[in-house]
């Protein structure tokens, strides 16, 4: 048995993110990791499955903690066994649906073909969305050209401003 101090001390000397073995306890293959952003040490007990347990700091806590997940096997087991009867039930009902006929299949063929038919009376020219706002882009600057620039009339009432000459304070009252 490996004493829990010794993992304790073990697990002060640990850096980085792979799992360090540290032996065996009850049969169980033990490695200890560090995780949480280095706050909690986490030790796995690997058998034919994996057990994990959150170390604290107080040695017999720990060594309590161990025999709780591996005295809680048989309740993970029966847990573990009733969600593989229920997915072997649920691919039984999906079997059983996979032979049945759609209901809606005619009516879905019958819809399919009136997209389609619309689709093509709204595409007369046989352009796609982007085929067609590819063709108006052009369209669009010669129309934005054909504005009046405000920059253009800014620099013209600077124009006027500067051949007129300007007037004392006295002239304005």
């Amino acid at each position: 048995m490996i004493e829990v101090v010794f993992i304790l001390d073990r697990s002060g000397s640990m850096s980085g993110l792979d799992p360090v073995p540290i032996g065996s306890y009850r049969g169980f293959q033990m490695s200890l990791t560090l995780e949480d952003f280095g706050r909690d040490y986490v030790l796995t007990l690997k058998g034919q499955m994996t057990h994990r347990v959150t170390l604290g700091k107080d040695p017999r806590g720990n060594l309590t903690r161990i025999d709780n997940a591996l005295n809680g096997m048989a309740d993970r087991l029966t847990a573990v066994k009733g969600k593989l009867d229920s997915l072997y039930a649920q691919m039984e009902t999906a079997k059983a649906e996979l032979g049945k006929p759609f209901p809606q299949e005619e009516e879905l063929r019958t819809k399919s073909a009136r997209l389609a038919e619309l689709n093509i009376a709204l595409n007369i020219d046989d352009k796609t969305p982007l085929e067609a706002m590819a063709e108006e882009a052009p369209r669009a600057e010669i129309a934005k050209s054909a504005k009046p620039s405000v920059l253009q009339k800014l620099h013209s009432y600077g124009a006027q401003s500067k051949t007129e000459p300007k007037k004392s304070i006295e002239e304005v009252r």
